[in-house]
């Protein structure tokens, strides 16, 4: 089954530019990671320091490969810098049908 998510998360004024470049660079990086079906980011139409992004991985174990990558690790230390609050909202979803 797969393993799919949504993560959310708001960056600090001064933020928008460092954060663009680092979600593209990790954006280049999930994309080729072979048990990756879908990563999306997405910024708010109306407020674009607003992130959206969706993923879905093969299944646990590539989400575990996921989330145990180094460029991941690192992307997530600089971006908690970056962020308002603690980190990002996860929501876990499972399919409907």
């Amino acid at each position: 089954m797969t393993k799919t998510l949504y993560a959310e998360f708001t960056v600090k004024e001064g933020s928008e530019t460092r954060v663009a470049e680092m979600m593209a660079e990790l954006t280049g990086h999930v994309r080729n990671e072979p048990g990756n079906v879908t990563f999306l980011p997405y910024t708010r139409e109306t407020n674009p320091r607003e992130y959206f992004v969706f993923e879905v991985y093969r299944d646990e174990e590539a989400f575990q490969e996921h989330i145990s990558a180094e460029y991941g690790q690192k992307f997530n230390a600089e971006l908690a810098q970056h962020i308002e609050g603690d980190g990002s909202v996860l929501t876990w979803l499972t399919p409907a049908s």
